[in-house]
């Protein structure tokens, strides 16, 4: 057998490993040895690590103390917040308009109020309670006739029993009728829907002087309102003065209700005659908008009303859709009761020069309602609130958290002989607008809703509202007690709660109280406050100018443990989830 000449012995594998294992063994041998002659080179090229460096500048920067580190941590997630686009149309930030003056409108104070010192503007805005933020703020004007308004709307006032401004419109007004934009923040039943309606019903008039609107003609002004009933409600006090102005042979203003749940033929009727003012919801006004029914090229006055509602989570996409149909520079208003500053901050990169009327902190409760709190087990609930009712004569409102508890209370409440009716989202419109007008009109004795009737409703004479269970944001507890005592009256709201409520939730209820200087019940007085303890909490109370959480208003907690801000930021990471099927297809579409 002849040997092949390539041929190699074969070496076990456990033989080559130990011969492996030994070259490696020679090859750091001879790396070690040329180490230690490169050594004493080296040491003078060896560079201190990042880690080191880092270490070295923190020791050298100056000590920050716990409190001022949570004011940064806090202003972060503040700016964090904030990032998110301005509410300005697509037109505007394609082409980078930015408008710098506001605009001028045809309305000046009688001469004497012009020439009104600084002292005596502060000294009236002192009186009134009234704090304004912003550069050359119109002076305040203590009486309608001041104002300058018609004489049928004058008469109208007086007819209404309306003869004294009260505070937000002592100072709104002058602001609005000079064309400034502004954010007015007030108590709940301060007037604050008279501050916004009579300018754009001015301004309205003296556009038709100029130039009569021609069929088919968009709107001088929009008010957006996040609740059906609250765009009616606006939209029936427009109606009131507009109709008294007719009777003074004023020009006709054609005022739109523009809301879903009505057939969209006969509001289209009202636009193909051409339109003054609207008042919509952001989900029917979108609509129309996008289907070319109407156009916002001439609107030049926009107002949101409970703004803070319409720039939260649900409304915010309608409402930028909206702002992208504006073709021009635009007075823009917002108006509500709870404003925090999260919201003011998002909301002034919109606004030019803005003015901001305070009247009270922002999200402070009514001081007209006396409230009450107390502990009922849950089960016990629904008996108890029978007795609760016959604290007062009715009228009396019943406000709950989710849509079955309206159900069943306004079940088990005529099942009692109580006269009840009931309003939440899922009613049709029908039914919502029998229950409110009927509830109204006196015919019936209780309400039971959800926070569908908690924001703007104005109901006359309630003495008493009922939170058959309290709201998880503070926000809508303000809203909800604010049905009452509403233009001077003073009223009552009892709230139940129990161990099912979130112990942020009822600190900031607490704190809430303490402000109103109401009584606290035992169970709220023993719960233990981080707020009270630390004597941090105060200070950066102090450093950072803001009492309590800048997200959400409550006084019982800071930013970083909102619960409104956790909740929020779960939803969006349930909605981000892609849509894989292309354009989204029918979703897309709704």
């Amino acid at each position: 057998m002849e040997e092949d000449d390539d041929y190699v012995e074969y070496v076990p594998v456990k033989k080559r490993r130990e011969l492996e294992a030994q070259k490696i063994l020679q090859r750091k041998g001879n790396a070690t040895a040329q180490e230690s002659e490169l050594e004493p080179a080296k040491v003078v090229e060896v560079k201190p690590s990042l880690l080191v460096q880092a270490s070295q500048i923190r020791r050298e920067l100056p000590e920050v103390s716990p409190t001022e580190q949570m004011v940064q941590q806090e202003k972060e997630m503040m700016e964090h917040l904030s990032d998110r686009k301005t509410l300005m149309s697509v037109r505007e930030l394609a082409k980078g308009i930015t408008y710098s003056e506001p605009l001028p409108t045809g309305w000046k104070p009688p001469l004497p109020i012009r020439k009104m010192s600084r002292k005596a503007c502060e000294g009236i805005r002192k009186q009134w309670h009234i704090i304004v933020d912003g550069e050359d703020t119109p002076p305040p004007i203590k009486n309608f006739k001041d104002m300058r308004f018609p004489e049928p709307i004058l008469k109208k006032l007086a007819e209404k029993g309306i003869v004294q401004p009260t505070p937000i419109q002592v100072q709104g007004l002058p602001v609005i009728l000079s064309g400034r934009d502004m954010i007015g923040i007030a108590f709940t039943g301060s007037g604050k829907t008279l501050v916004f309606v009579l300018p754009l019903i001015m301004m309205a008039i003296q556009e038709e002087l100029m130039m009569p609107i021609a069929p088919g003609e968009g709107p001088f002004g929009l008010i957006v309102c996040p609740s059906r009933e609250l765009a009616r409600q606006t939209y029936d006090v427009v109606e009131e003065f507009l109709t008294s102005m007719r009777e003074y042979n004023y020009p006709e203003i054609r005022p739109l209700l523009c809301i879903g749940g009505i057939d969209m033929r006969s509001q289209l009727e009202v636009v193909k005659k051409g339109v003054h003012i609207v008042v919509a919801t952001p989900g029917r006004l979108k609509d129309m908008l996008a289907k070319k029914k109407m156009n916002l090229d001439n609107c030049r006055y926009l107002t949101l009303d409970e703004a803070d509602r319409l720039v939260d989570l649900g409304f915010e996409d309608d409402i930028r859709e909206v702002f992208d149909h504006f073709k021009a520079q635009r007075q823009t208003l917002l108006f509500s009761a709870t404003m925090p500053t999260k919201i003011q901050n998002f909301a002034r990169s919109a606004l030019v020069k803005p003015v901001t009327v305070n009247v009270g902190r922002a999200g402070a409760a009514n001081l007209d309602v006396i409230q009450e709190v107390e502990y009922v087990k849950q089960e016990a609930k629904i008996v108890y609130l029978l007795e609760c009712l016959q604290k007062t004569p009715p009228p009396v409102l019943i406000f709950c958290e989710n849509k079955a508890d309206v159900d069943d209370i306004h079940e088990y409440l005529l099942l009692k002989g109580v006269e009840a009716v009931s309003i939440h989202g899922g009613k049709d419109q029908e039914e919502r607008e029998y229950a409110i007008s009927s509830f109204k009109a006196s015919k019936k004795d209780v309400l039971v809703a959800t926070d569908v009737a908690s924001k703007g409703l104005d109901f006359p004479d309630i003495q008493h509202v009922i939170n058959y269970d309290m709201p998880a944001e503070i926000e809508n507890y303000v809203h909800r007690i604010g049905r009452t005592g509403r233009c001077g009256k003073t009223g009552i709201a009892t709230t139940f709660i129990n161990k099912n409520q979130s112990e942020t939730t009822l600190l900031d209820l607490k704190h809430l109280l303490q402000e109103a200087k109401q009584r606290i019940p035992p169970v709220l007085a023993e719960l233990s406050d981080p707020m009270e303890e630390a004597k941090e909490a105060e200070a950066v109370a102090n450093a950072s100018g803001e009492k309590g959480c800048g997200y959400c208003g409550g006084l019982g907690h800071r930013i970083r443990d909102c619960p409104k801000l956790e909740h929020q930021k779960s939803m969006q990471i349930a909605s981000s989830r892609r849509d894989y099927f292309g354009a989204g297809g029918y979703r897309a579409e709704i």
